[in-house]
């Protein structure tokens, strides 16, 4: 997973062909739990994407132009397009499934 200290290092990686995006903050347990879990499902299910996490308390300005506003929000992007956003309240299994269903189309495309 990145560790996403400054804004200049979230846009670069916003190019890579399929990104998933977890913004949390260190004071947010939910956040903090769904983290590793997270990272373990992305490793074993989708390692074709890539993975990064942004402190919203240290990014508040990139945090805004991504319109997150509220804690933890989830983003995947596939070729620079945002095609899945999860916010507040979602399970993890549910977040799997949608995010399975995006890969499975994606890996097609690419055939």
């Amino acid at each position: 997973m990145h560790h996403i200290a400054t804004a200049e290092q979230l846009e670069p990686l916003k190019a890579t062909p399929a990104l998933l995006i977890l913004f949390g903050g260190a004071h947010c347990g939910v956040c903090q739990a769904i983290k590793p879990k997270l990272e373990s499902l992305m490793a074993q299910h989708f390692p074709d994407i890539a993975l990064a996490y942004v402190d919203c308390a240290q990014l508040p300005d990139s945090c805004a132009q991504h319109g997150v506003f509220t804690l933890p929000v989830v983003q995947l992007f596939i070729d620079g397009q945002l095609c899945l956003e999860r916010v507040r309240s979602f399970s993890l299994q549910e977040l799997s499934a949608q995010i399975g269903r995006v890969y499975r189309l994606w890996q097609d495309a690419r055939r």
